[in-house]
């Protein structure tokens, strides 16, 4: 897998517009089963179909939606095909501060993903479960309202809410199959979270 530094929000487009152009398409294919189509990788994302133009990354979805074309789902999607590998999924999933860094970037993640999750959809279940069948997720008797979101690479995100109350306020948790690490690492999955939350949002 390629290594690139960390911070990846910070680092200039030109980056990884640099490190895409150079991408040898056939080798992306065998990494990661996303194919070259008609000038463009196509993947499949949250139930919308992303196209990325080789080599110059113009990214557009089918339908469209901000969510999936901004700078965040950009990086997450370049990352992807950079460094992404197919890896079968073990059966388990995995919690944020279970995986490698994560315990390190937790407090991040929380803030950007758990809590704005846990605020936007705490008291608006019927709101989160109509987006999130919108966004392809299939239902999981988990909490008060849980789906799993299917991914590139046969990876999933499982996202669980409990409802808020007078006593308790609402509490939200992504949790990842086990080979979430082949695609993306714990910085990327901040923005994975971000993305998810936006996209449910907008549909």
């Amino acid at each position: 897998m390629t290594d690139l530094p960390n911070n990846k929000e910070e680092l200039p487009r030109e980056h990884y517009a640099e490190l895409f152009a150079a991408l040898d398409t056939e080798d992306v294919t065998a990494r990661t089963g996303v194919a070259l189509e008609n000038g463009a990788f196509a993947l499949d994302f949250l139930a919308h179909r992303l196209s990325a133009a080789f080599p110059t990354f113009d990214l557009s979805s089918e339908p469209p939606r901000k969510a999936f074309t901004s700078h965040a789902a950009r990086i997450l999607v370049q990352r992807y095909l950079i460094r992404g590998a197919l890896a079968p999924w073990q059966g388990t999933f995995k919690s944020y501060r279970e995986l490698p860094w994560g315990e390190v970037y937790d407090s991040n993640f929380n803030g950007r993903c758990r809590m704005r999750l846990a605020r936007t959809y705490g008291k608006n279940l019927d709101g989160f479960r109509e987006a999130a069948t919108k966004l392809g997720g299939v239902a999981v008797k988990l909490g008060d309202a849980a789906y799993d979101f299917p991914l590139p690479g046969g990876i999933t995100v499982r996202v669980i809410i409990h409802e808020g109350d007078e006593e308790f306020p609402a509490a939200a948790q992504f949790l990842f199959s086990d080979n979430i690490s082949s695609a993306w690492d714990a910085e990327d999955l901040a923005v994975l979270g971000e993305v998810i939350i936006t996209a449910l949002k907008e549909v």
